[in-house]
């Protein structure tokens, strides 16, 4: 599966941005995906996931409410609408693509996720 991410950028806090993330190469639509970032000099830690179907999504508790992911399987593209965006939101985004195929649960680990895209930056100023 080959991955890529775009829409990241500069954008003041309270501000808005829409990352989106196509996919290639495989069924995407039987994929679970993942949002993941990576502050500066920070671990990278899960985001957002989403199963196969969107009928499931997991939030992390810092971006509850303000985050939403989805997908379009038609477009092979899973996307990530940031709103109420905070200065620490700032870090490298990236989206990873869980092959289980099919699977109901959503996946949390980041060691699970077998593919991942090349990060877009996002960078939220105060």
């Amino acid at each position: 599966v080959q991955l890529q991410a775009s829409g990241g950028g500069l954008v003041q806090a309270g501000g808005s941005l829409r990352l989106s993330c196509s996919a290639s190469g495989r069924t995407f639509s039987g994929l679970g995906m993942g949002w993941f970032r990576q502050p500066p000099g920070k671990e990278r830690d899960i985001v957002a996931a989403i199963t196969w179907s969107g009928g499931s999504t997991y939030y992390a508790d810092s971006v509850k409410g303000r985050f939403i992911i989805s997908r379009d399987n038609t477009k092979n593209t899973v996307y990530l609408q940031m709103n109420s965006l905070k200065p620490e939101d700032t870090a490298v985004y990236y989206c990873a693509a869980d092959t289980t195929y099919y699977s109901d649960y959503v996946e949390r680990a980041l060691g699970k996720y077998d593919y991942w895209g090349q990060g877009t930056q996002v960078t939220v100023s105060s």
